[in-house]
C-alpha cells in the first residue's frame, strides 16, 4: 500500500505541516509497529519538546501518534503504532507503510511535557503507553536527568524493551518491567512512596490504567502539580440531554438534540471547526464560551481550566445550562 499524500487533500490537522517519507518500518512485537520518517531531501526535522505528537494523515482521516525521540534536533521522526482492528483505521493504514512512500504529517506538538525543573522523573506506561515515556527516557538520559521506569504489559507484548533498558539499565531504581496485576501493584506503591523531594509522576496508558496510578499517587500525598499524564482513550459517554447554543458573533442559534455532539451540530451548520481525535483528547476543538456553564466531558483541560468555564470541547463537552453562548 502506498499513502501517498500529493494525491489527497490536506486534511484541517495537518496544514502547514511536513511532507515526510517513510525510512523504515520495523516490528516491536506482533501487534506494534515502528515507523520511521525522514524529510525527502534529507533536511533536519524541527526539534520537539519530549513528550510530543504528530498527527499523520492517512487517506481522508487523521491521527496522533506519540513521538519516541528526545526531540532534540532530529533527522527523523518515529512512532510505534498498536493495530487495532475495530478503530477508525488509521493504526491499520499504518502498519501497511512501506519505506518510500510519503505521507502529510503536522509539527509536532506537545502535550505531555516534562517539568525542566524536576529533580526525578517517575515514568510508569502500560502496553503502548510507553511511547511518549520512552521520548522522557530518552530526554532525560541525555540530559543527565534521574529517571526510573516502571512498564506494565502483558507477557510477550513489552515494546521497546531493549531500548528502555540501555536507557535505564535493570533494577528497582531504573526500569522495571511487569506482566501481571499484582506485581505491578507492589513496585507502584513502593516507588511511590519512596520518591525524593523534586520527583514528578509521568503516566501514560488507557484511562482506567492512569486514573488508578494518580488515585494512589494522591492518595500518599502527592500534589496535583507533580502529577502528569497522556490519555490514549476516553471512555464511553451518555447521550447527555439537548441544548440550545447562541453562535454570537455569526447570530445564530442551533438546537443541539440528545446523542449528537456539538462538534456535528455546528459541522453540519456550515462552521469549520479544527478537530482531530472527537474524544476529548487532542484539544484541537477548543471554544470560547462567553455565557452558560458547559458540561465538561474532556480529557484536555485542568480542573482549574474546567471550573473557569472559559473554554470547551465542543467534541464531547455539552452544557449545564438550557443555552450556552458561543464566541463563534
Amino acid at each position: 500500500m502506498t499513502i501517498t499524500a500529493l494525491k489527497a487533500t490536506v486534511h484541517p490537522a495537518v496544514e502547514g505541516g511536513l511532507l515526510l517519507e517513510v525510512t523504515n518500518v520495523s516490528l516491536q512485537t506482533a501487534s506494534i509497529v515502528s515507523i520511521t520518517f525522514a524529510d525527502p531531501s534529507g533536511e533536519r526535522l524541527p526539534s520537539y519538546v519530549p513528550g510530543s505528537h504528530l498527527v499523520v494523515q492517512y487517506g481522508s482521516g487523521v491521527n496522533a501518534y506519540s513521538l519516541t525521540g528526545s526531540g532534540n534536533a532530529p533527522f527523523e521522526y518515529s512512532i510505534s503504532v498498536l493495530r487495532v482492528e475495530d478503530g477508525a483505521g488509521g493504526s491499520v493504514a499504518m502498519h501497511q507503510l512501506s519505506p518510500g512512500d510519503r505521507v502529510h504529517v503536522s509539527r509536532p506538538r506537545s502535550a505531555f511535557a516534562p517539568v525542566s525543573t524536576a529533580t526525578h522523573h517517575l515514568l510508569v506506561a502500560a502496553g503502548i503507553g510507553i511511547t511518549p515515556v520512552l521520548s522522557h527516557a530518552r530526554a532525560a538520559a541525555e540530559r543527565g536527568t534521574a529517571s526510573s521506569l516502571i512498564y506494565v504489559h502483558r507477557p510477550g507484548a513489552g515494546a521497546h524493551m531493549a531500548e528502555a533498558s540501555e536507557l535505564l539499565g535493570l533494577g528497582l531504581t531504573a526500569l522495571v518491567e511487569c506482566t501481571d496485576r499484582d506485581s505491578f501493584q507492589t513496585i507502584l506503591a513502593d516507588q511511590l512512596a519512596a520518591q525524593p523531594l523534586g520527583t514528578h509522576l509521568y503516566v501514560c496508558g488507557p484511562t482506567a490504567f492512569m486514573d488508578s496510578v494518580l488515585e494512589q499517587a494522591r492518595e500518599l500525598g502527592w500534589p496535583p502539580s507533580r502529577l502528569h499524564s497522556e490519555a490514549f482513550g476516553a471512555p464511553l459517554l451518555d447521550e447527555g440531554e439537548p441544548f440550545t447554543v447562541n453562535l454570537v458573533r455569526s447570530g445564530i442559534k442551533l438546537e443541539v438534540p440528545a446523542g449528537v455532539s456539538l462538534l456535528d451540530t455546528l459541522e453540519n451548520a456550515g462552521k469549520v471547526i479544527p478537530n482531530m481525535c472527537r474524544k476529548g483528547i487532542c484539544g484541537e476543538c477548543s471554544l470560547s464560551v462567553l455565557r452558560g456553564t458547559p458540561r465538561h466531558r474532556d480529557l484536555y483541560l485542568s480542573d482549574e481550566e474546567k471550573a473557569e468555564n472559559t473554554t470547551m470541547m465542543c467534541c464531547v463537552s455539552r452544557s449545564k445550562d438550557p443555552e450556552l453562548e458561543l464566541d463563534l
